[in-house]
Parts: C-alpha cells; sequence; structure tokens
C-alpha cells in the first residue's frame, strides 16, 4: 500500500529533512510540496542536496484528498493554515511547528510518551527539540514519582533549531565561535515539558525546571544535561531507565558519555546518566532536526 502525502511549507529545514526521508520510502507517493514563495521553482533548489534524487517543484496547489499532510511552515503559520483549509477526517495531519503542542485536538507525537496515541490519532502535533531532549532525560523519573525535587537543566542547540529565515543571532559571522544563553528559565518549550512530565507523575507536583537554554557555534544538534537530588543508587537508576525504553526502539541508554557526532542525521536519542555524591546527573543528546 502506498500513502499520498502532502508537505505544507516545504522551503525550509525540517521539510528538507522529512524530504529526504520520504522520497526513497517504498510507501510514500509525494502528491505535492507546497512553497508559496517558490512555487514553480524545483525542490533541488532549494534542497540542493536532493539534485537527482526528484524531479519534483514546488508548486501553490493543494489536493486536499491526500492520505497524509505535513505541515512544516513556522510557528504560527500551521494553525493559521488549518484555520483556511479543512482537510478531510480520514486526513492524517502532521505539525511539526509548536501551535498544537499544548492543544487537547492534537496528539503531543512524542513516541516514547505516546506511542499508542500516535498510532490511532488523525492529528498529530511535533514535540519541540530541547522540549524532545529534556523529556527523554526525565520521563522514566517521572513515571516512577521520583521528579519532586528541583531539576537544573543546561542544553545547547545547534544553529539550524532556530529555521531558515535569517536572524541577527543566526549569521555566520556572529554565531561562529561563539556562545550565548536566550530566554533563561522562561523558554516556551517548558511549557510542554511540564505538563508532560505532570501527566506521567500524577498526583505528586513535579519539581522545579530551572532550564537554561544556550546557543551553539555549530549546525545541528541538541546537547542537555540535567542534575537533581535523589535517594536512588546508580543501579537502581539504571535499571529504571532501561526498563523504561527496553521497548522504545529510538532511544538508547549508553555507557560512556554522548556526544552529538553519535546522533546527528539519526532519529536516535542517547541518554547516560551517573550518580554524584547525592545528585542523579542526566545527559541526553539528539539531532533536532530529526
Amino acid at each position: 500500500m502506498q500513502y499520498r502525502v502532502g508537505i505544507i511549507g516545504g522551503g525550509g529545514y525540517t521539510a528538507g529533512e522529512l524530504l529526504r526521508i520520504l522520497i526513497h520510502h517504498p510507501a510514500v507517493e509525494l502528491a505535492f510540496v507546497h512553497s508559496q514563495s517558490q512555487a514553480g521553482k524545483p525542490v533541488y533548489a532549494t534542497h540542493e542536496d536532493l539534485v537527482g534524487d526528484t524531479e519534483l517543484h514546488f508548486t501553490d496547489d493543494l489536493d486536499l484528498s491526500v492520505d497524509v499532510i505535513f505541515l512544516c511552515s513556522g510557528h504560527g503559520k500551521s494553525a493559521s493554515w488549518l484555520g483556511k483549509h479543512q482537510p478531510s477526517t480520514q486526513t492524517l495531519v502532521i505539525d511539526l511547528s509548536s501551535d498544537f503542542r499544548l492543544s487537547e485536538d492534537f496528539v503531543y507525537g512524542l513516541p516514547e510518551l505516546n506511542r499508542e496515541g500516535i498510532r490511532s490519532g488523525r492529528r498529530i502535533a511535533n514535540p519541540g527539540c530541547f522540549a524532545t531532549a529534556i523529556q527523554l532525560g526525565l520521563l522514566p523519573l517521572a513515571q516512577a514519582g521520583l521528579l519532586t525535587e528541583s531539576v537544573h537543566i543546561h542544553a545547547i542547540t545547534g544553529s539550524t533549531g532556530a529555521g531558515q529565515a535569517p536572524t541577527a543571532t543566526t549569521h555566520f559571522s556572529w554565531r561562529n565561535n561563539n556562545l550565548s544563553i536566550y530566554k533563561p528559565f522562561s523558554h516556551q518549550h517548558l511549557a510542554e515539558i511540564g505538563r508532560s512530565l505532570a501527566q506521567l507523575q500524577g498526583d505528586s507536583p513535579v519539581g522545579e525546571l530551572l532550564f537554561l537554554p544556550l546557543r551553539g557555534d555549530f549546525t545541528r544538534g541538541i546537547f542537555a544535561s540535567m542534575y537533581l537530588e535523589t535517594t536512588l543508587t546508580q543501579a537502581q537508576l539504571q535499571s529504571l531507565y532501561r526498563d523504561y525504553y527496553a521497548s522504545h526502539p529510538f532511544t538508547h541508554m549508553v555507557a560512556m558519555n554522548p556526544n552529538l557526532k553519535q546522533v546527528v542525521n539519526t532519529n536516535k536519542g542517547l541518554v547516560h546518566l551517573t550518580k554524584h555524591a547525592s545528585r542523579a546527573l542526566i545527559v541526553s543528546v539528539i539531532d533536532n532536526l530529526l
């Protein structure tokens, strides 16, 4: 069986990654790649590494009868698009922006949290990149009801996390050989992280999440480190995490401290944990575009 797929907002980084996966997928027929600004141009003119892989052209025409629609436009634009267009209730809509991550009408699309809901849902909201890395580091503790102490989080992201449109903090001459903190303790991903952890933890309130996000001078990847007070031993922590992720093939517990080169251009999440006196240190790394 082949699924007919359409992409809205085909010119950005996430759409490029999606195209690289779908073009060669045996069960996918790409029906259209929509972009008002690029309409008529070949897809490989924007996503240059797809030269020789596809002759598709961007279009401003829509076919809402497809089986799956991916929304890859910028934050705020997905909600606007769905407000103007009504895909069939049988069409699977997957939003890669932040617009519906807190919506009750969408399944929050983190497989390590909502795998069954994703399988049966028709409206899926892709989680944020920081949110994914941080949740992979904390979900097992929340499920066990042990995330009651404050969690100190430092996470650094590559420049692609800011999207393709150039800004003062994304162009090469500013980003190269540079490091900066932004939105300390107030990053927008805290809302979705907090909701997920609270759902898992149940009656016990989740400890305060003290999150310091940083911009790195690399292109892609997220490196997140978290620490908190706990009475669990290293062996107990290892057992808790291995049991949680045993049935989740994308996330791997690793014995050595992970690095970004292990995950860039993959959909792997690597998690490493150690105990230092009364503190648990958790490191989580992902590719922010996959």
